[in-house]
């Protein structure tokens, strides 16, 4: 039997809610004023609250940012004698289900019951899916060097404060951004990233800022940037480093001022977002040579957050290993293995310049080739020469005409040299001595595309 708490001080009004809705099996508790509607909220667990605007003492409104700050996705329906437009789209805008005017309509107060009830299901069988998924992205560890990096984000998490997340490549910055994301009080709202290395220059301010129609050659529609995507969420802007100076030194307003403009528009859009910003160049000594505003780091270095190498941190390895089997075994359809002992000391003794992401490479190679339910060295000692014959196996046999061929080992070529470069397309273009926007076309031609960080 679903729960419905009644805030309201009119004791008509609860007398009348409370024939309907327990003709309609629903279980009713009361509250007269707002401050012991909070407390019912902690000590019944409403499924739905419907709540007065108009009451003594704590007004509607006040109660709901509460509600809100505690529990975010507990339907309430607002409920008001005085009702007008403005108090219902504020009510909206902290998050109400819905808001209705009294006298109520019967039919009308039931579907709304119906339709909150629904949604409260939706959204934990979605609370359900993201903590499934998101157990699979969490950073783990127990050393002194994680368990540090997990103290300092359960501390900012509740801030709006800025956060510039450094490290080198693959030692999961992504997963810190989301950790915070996860923890913070916008955790309902967007979490959208950018990736400022994967953008070309030329487009890097439409893709934040978004462009108006007809702005530039080829903006045949309105493109809404991902400043606005994030509005009242996280952005998060990983690879910063490789930003242009001229997106900087928009971004650098966008923070300053919390509004942004379109490209090809004078008008200035608010904008309410927490940005992240991660990035393995150091910061500062790119300052130094030019490349990176010195205003624009201090704006986002509010509270720096450095993610240790894996060299670092050696111990977390058996748990980031077990993790790791058991998650590349079960997305394969693969039975569960076992690393053996031997195994695992030889994964605890390398370097691991990769990182984190290294190691589950090595891992799902180990997986792969080993042909038993046990991972044993033999596979770990294939595994630098292992790819090389298999790839020269795959050349000779390749079946295909000669063009085909050409484009098999051209697109094995390139995502080499993306993997070899963290996907950073600016400086693998560079190597490559190809122009940027003909090595994207190359990507789009080959569906070449960078996995998600585990």
């Amino acid at each position: 039997m679903k729960t419905i708490l009644i805030i309201d001080d009119d004791k008509s009004v609860r007398d009348s809610l409370k024939m309907i809705l327990e003709y309609e099996h629903y279980k009713v508790e009361f509250a007269e004023n707002g401050e012991l509607g909070l407390h019912q909220i902690e000590t019944i667990l409403p499924d739905v609250v419907m709540l007065d605007i108009k009451m003594a003492g704590m007004d509607g409104i006040e109660v709901l940012t509460k509600i809100r700050n505690r529990h975010d996705e507990l339907p309430v329906i607002m409920i008001s004698g005085h009702g007008n437009i403005e108090t219902a789209v504020e009510a909206t805008k902290l998050g109400a289900f819905d808001f209705l005017s009294k006298p109520l309509d019967r039919d009308k107060l039931l579907v709304t019951i119906r339709n909150a009830l629904q949604q409260a299901i939706l959204s934990e069988e979605n609370r359900t899916l993201r903590e499934h998924v998101d157990g699979k992205r969490q950073i783990l560890g127990s050393s002194p060097a994680i368990l540090k990096v997990l103290d300092i984000i359960e501390r900012i998490a509740k801030t709006d404060s800025r956060v510039l997340i450094t490290g080198e490549n693959g030692t999961g910055k992504e997963l810190a951004a989301r950790a915070i994301y996860r923890q913070s009080k916008r955790r309902a709202k967007p979490f959208v990233e950018v990736n400022c290395a994967a953008i070309p220059a030329e487009l890097i301010e439409s893709e934040l800022f978004g462009h108006e129609k007809g702005s530039f050659t080829g903006a045949t529609v309105q493109r809404i940037g991902k400043f606005e995507q994030a509005d009242e969420g996280t952005l998060f802007l990983d690879e910063i480093g490789d930003m242009s100076l001229q997106a900087q030194a928009k971004v650098l307003r966008a923070l300053e001022e919390n509004t942004i403009e379109r490209v090809g528009s004078n008008k200035l859009l608010n904008v309410d977002v927490r940005v992240l910003a991660a990035t393995n160049k150091n910061l500062e000594a790119e300052i130094q040579k030019g490349n990176f505003r010195k205003d624009l780091f201090h704006r986002i270095n509010v509270i720096p957050l450095h993610m240790p190498p894996l060299r670092d941190h050696s111990s977390d390895i058996p748990i980031l290993t077990a993790a790791f089997v058991e998650d590349i075994c079960a997305r394969n359809g693969i039975a569960k293995k076992m690393i053996s002992p031997k195994t695992l000391d030889a994964l605890m003794q390398n370097d691991w310049p990769g990182n984190v992401r290294e190691l589950r490479n090595a891992v799902e190679r180990l997986i792969i080739l080993s042909p038993g339910n046990a991972v044993e060295i033999d596979a770990l000692s294939l595994k630098r020469h292992e790819s090389l014959q298999n790839a020269e196996a795959n050349f000779v046999n390749f079946k295909g005409t000669f063009q085909e061929f050409k484009d098999y080992a051209e697109a094995a070529f390139i995502k080499y040299q993306l993997e070899k470069n963290n996907w950073n397309v600016t400086k693998t273009a560079e190597l490559l001595d190809i122009q940027r926007s003909h090595l994207y076309t190359k990507l789009k031609q080959y569906g070449l595309e960078k996995e998600p960080e585990e």
